[in-house]
């Protein structure tokens, strides 16, 4: 096929593409819109050594995987629980929060998903409640210069966590116009046997066109 056949495909039956990128990115946009919203709360602790000396630093790297793990725990769970008062068990609360260490920042990280924003955000706030109130008990028993401390780095910060609704809606669109192009593309080969127009004898005759008989 030459350029010029493209170009005529294209303008035939281009439509076909638009239509079907603007129908399919409405759909999923519409779909998007009546899924329930998740949220993301997250909560950033600080993990302080009282000394700044190379002993006291490597303690506390030590001991923040030692803080992750006391804070991944079905106890932890059930003591949020029983302070929000709500309603669900360890078990699932669990399965809604990600933790993690950075040990080269000393940052420990809370991930909390859930439907209701101010939830979420009571629930990262009371988890990490929880390891600076251990901690604190703790440090009670260690000289001053020996303990090590936990706050927060800010207030938990809550964003949108599906769906995604201009993703979801840009990924329909492609998607659409995909299948807009395959439906061009069978088509043409459905009637790549028919002969239409003086340039398709040509092209598979590989003859010239002498005369057309008009129509009456």
């Amino acid at each position: 096929m030459e350029f010029r056949d493209y170009f005529r495909i294209l303008r035939q039956r281009g439509w076909m593409i638009i239509v079907l990128a603007v129908l399919t990115a409405g759909a999923t946009y519409v779909y998007s819109d009546m899924q329930p919203r998740v949220y993301e709360s997250t909560l950033r602790l600080l993990v302080i050594p009282s000394r700044t000396d190379f002993g006291q630093a490597q303690a506390a790297k030590t001991l923040m995987r030692g803080y992750t793990q006391w804070m991944n725990s079905s106890l932890r769970a059930g003591v949020v629980i029983n302070t929000l008062q709500l309603d669900m068990n360890p078990d699932d609360l669990l399965g809604k929060v990600g933790i993690a260490s950075d040990d080269s920042s000393f940052i420990i990280t809370l991930e909390v998903e859930d439907t209701s924003e101010q939830q979420a955000n009571d629930i990262a706030r009371t988890w990490g409640n929880l390891v600076i109130q251990w901690q604190e008990e703790n440090n009670a028993k260690l000289r001053k210069e020996d303990r090590i401390g936990i706050e927060f780095v800010d207030n938990p910060k809550i964003a949108l966590k599906s769906p995604r609704m201009r993703i979801n809606t840009i990924a329909g669109g492609v998607m659409g116009a995909l299948v807009g192009l395959i439906l061009i593309f069978i088509l043409e080969w459905v009637d790549s046997g028919i002969l239409r127009r003086s340039e398709d004898i040509e092209r598979y005759l590989e003859v010239p066109v002498v005369g057309t008989i008009p129509k009456s």
